[in-house]
């Protein structure tokens, strides 16, 4: 009997999480010594070396969240009256439980927006629906912490979905002079 894979199952999904945890995946030494030309040692002091100072935070498994279904990308500009300490304090609580948003962040800039908010999600309809009943139901007087917001869906197709560790090792690169 043929066993149906799928790449949302339950076996698939819990070895990508496992493939997050800490020492699941180890960068491969040899391969990285054929790629550069440096001897091991060189290169296992110098991953210890940028371990150590922060650069290196872990390895993990690069995921196209599409293949899992998820094709929209939901950004979300706000702007937070931040005199409402408590009730931000709260929201904050929510957003620390809400597995569809993977950042909130400060921001400065133009217009009056201070906090940017970014989901995932399989559709349109299914962020207004989970929004509206883990922000807006959930959390009373929501309105007075959230003064305003503009949302934008990112959608396929993708013109440039590149790696912002590749992006940033291209600038050091360039700035140092070493391309």
């Amino acid at each position: 009997m043929a066993i149906n894979k799928k790449v949302n199952d339950e076996i698939r999904v819990k070895i990508l999480e496992a493939l997050l945890q800490k020492n699941a995946v180890t960068p491969n030494v040899r391969h990285i010594k054929r790629l550069t030309g440096y001897h091991k040692a060189t290169i296992k002091s110098s991953l210890d070396f940028l371990s150590r100072e922060g650069v290196l935070s872990g390895f993990g498994p690069k995921i196209d969240f599409r293949k899992l279904g998820y094709k929209l990308e939901v950004i979300v500009m706000l702007q937070i009256d931040t005199s409402q300490k408590e009730l931000f304090n709260e929201f904050l609580g929510v957003v620390s439980s809400d597995p569809h948003l993977y950042r909130l962040s400060a921001i400065i800039g133009s217009g009056n927006w201070n906090m940017m908010a970014s989901h995932i999600y399989t559709d349109i309809e299914s962020y207004h629906q989970d929004s509206l009943k883990k922000y807006y139901e959930s959390i009373p007087n929501i309105f007075n912490l959230i003064k305003d917001k503009e949302i934008f869906y990112a959608t396929e197709p993708l013109h440039k979905n590149a790696s912002r560790t590749k992006s940033v090792l291209e600038i050091v690169k360039h700035m140092q002079g070493l391309e």
